[in-house]
C-alpha cells in the first residue's frame, strides 16, 4: 500500500488460516524523493502528465516488488508460499463526482518481479456500481477489529482520515472525515523543508487560531452525510492559502490545522456514531503523538488507543487491508459497500494478474 501521504511503500504477509488474520511479515520503503516530487505534482493538473504518471508507474511498480519481496523475506516464505498480493496503486487523482479515479500501478510488472498473482484495481468495479470507490479499507476493519460487547471507531490518518464506524446492531459505516497528514505535511514542507512535522513538535509551539479554525472547519464537505470520500484535489494548500489571515505565524497555522485533523475526526464519529466508546488509531498520523493527544481530548471519556491493542500495528493496517482484500476477490467473495461508498450491492472488487 502507498497512499496520499507519499511517504512511501508498505507490505505485509498476511495468513488468512484462522478466525483472526495473522501478521507474518511486514516491510516499509521509502519514495525515492525525485518519486515524492513526481507524484506531488501529479496530484494536480499539469503538462507533460502522460509521460510523467508513465515514468512513475514503471519506479512504482519496482517499488511495490522490492517491498513486496523484502516482507516476503522477512517473514521466512518462499514466493510459492504467497497465493497473491493486493496492490492498490498510487492514487493521483479521485473524482467520484465525475464517475473516475485513478491509481497509478503496473500490476503486470509487479507479477513479473515477484513472481506471484498480483490483484489490482480494487475501485473502478465499486465506481461501476455506483459507489465513490473509497474508502475500502472499512470493510476489513469490520471484519478484523469489530467487538461483539463495545461499540468502536476505527480511524486510519494518512493523508486523508477515514473512519470505520463499528457499532452494536448495525453494519459498518465508513467515510472520509477529511484532511489527515495532507495539510500538516504540505506546510511543513514549506515552511521546515522538511516532508512532516516530527512528532508534531513545530505545530505543538504554535497556538490555535480560533478564527482560522472556524473557517477550516465552515467546508461544505464536513456537512455532507455519507457516503462521502475526499483527497488532494479539495483539501490542498491552495484551499488553506484562500483562508489563511496575513500575517499568522506559521507555527500557530501549524497548530491550527493540528486542531482542525482532529476536530474533523472527533466532529465526524460525534455525528455519525455518537454510541461509540472506543476509538482506535492507525495510519501515519497515529505516530503523531500530539495529533493524537488532541483527539483524545475532544473525544472525552471514549477509550483511545492503536490497532496494535487489537493486534495489527498501526502501520500494517492498510496493507493488511488489501491483503484481505485480494484474498476476497480470489475466493470470488463479493462485499458489500453499500453503507461505506454507496455501491448498489455486494460486488467482488480486483482484477487478477497471472504470474
Amino acid at each position: 500500500m502507498s497512499g496520499t501521504s507519499l511517504d512511501g511503500a508498505d507490505a505485509a504477509i498476511v495468513a488468512f488460516d484462522s478466525q483472526r488474520p495473522r501478521t507474518l511479515g511486514f516491510a516499509s520503503l521509502p519514495f525515492p524523493p525525485a518519486l515524492r516530487d513526481r507524484l506531488l505534482a501529479l496530484s494536480q493538473p499539469g503538462p507533460g502528465e502522460l509521460d510523467d504518471s508513465a515514468h512513475a508507474t514503471l519506479a512504482l511498480a519496482d517499488l511495490y516488488a522490492d517491498v513486496t519481496n523484502l516482507a516476503r523475506a522477512n517473514a521466512g516464505l518462499s514466493r510459492e508460499q504467497v497465493v497473491a498480493i493486493g496492490c492498490h496503486g498510487q492514487t493521483v487523482r479521485h473524482r467520484p463526482e465525475h464517475g473516475f479515479t485513478i491509481q497509478l500501478n503496473d500490476p503486470a510488472r509487479v507479477a513479473e518481479r515477484t513472481g506471484i498473482d498480483v490483484v489490482a484495481d480494487f475501485r473502478r468495479r465499486d465506481m461501476a456500481a455506483g459507489g465513490q470507490g473509497a474508502p475500502l479499507a472499512p470493510a476489513f476493519h469490520d471484519a478484523v477489529f469489530r467487538s461483539a460487547t463495545r461499540a468502536r471507531a476505527v480511524v486510519n490518518i494518512g493523508g486523508i482520515s477515514n473512519a470505520s464506524l463499528l457499532l452494536q446492531g448495525a453494519p459498518c459505516l465508513g467515510f472520509d472525515c477529511g484532511p489527515g497528514n495532507v495539510l500538516l505535511d504540505a506546510w511543513a514542507q514549506r515552511h521546515l523543508g522538511s516532508p512532516f512535522d516530527t512528532d508534531g513538535a513545530w505545530g505543538a509551539r504554535g497556538r490555535v487560531e480560533s478564527h482560522l479554525l472556524s473557517r477550516l472547519l465552515d467546508d461544505e464537505y464536513f456537512r455532507r452525510p455519507p457516503p462521502k470520500s475526499t483527497g488532494r484535489e479539495r483539501f490542498n494548500l491552495a484551499w488553506l492559502e484562500a483562508r489563511l489571515d496575513p500575517g499568522l505565524a506559521p507555527e500557530d497555522v501549524q497548530a491550527t490545522l493540528m486542531e482542525f485533523t482532529a476536530h474533523a475526526i472527533v466532529d465526524s464519529i460525534e455525528r455519525f456514531g455518537p454510541a461509540t466508546e472506543e476509538i482506535y488509531l492507525c495510519g501515519g498520523g497515529a505516530r503523531n503523538r500530539v495529533l493524537a493527544s488532541r483527539i483524545a481530548a475532544l473525544a472525552g471519556d471514549r477509550r483511545i488507543a492503536d490497532t496494535d491493542a487489537l493486534g495489527i500495528g498501526t502501520g500494517a493496517v492498510e496493507a493488511a487491508a488489501f491483503a484481505w482484500l485480494a484474498m476476497k476477490c480470489v475466493r470470488r467473495e463479493p462485499i458489500d459497500y453499500s453503507r461505506i461508498t454507496g455501491a448498489g450491492g455486494p460486488r467482488v472488487l480486483g482484477a487478477i494478474y497471472p504470474r
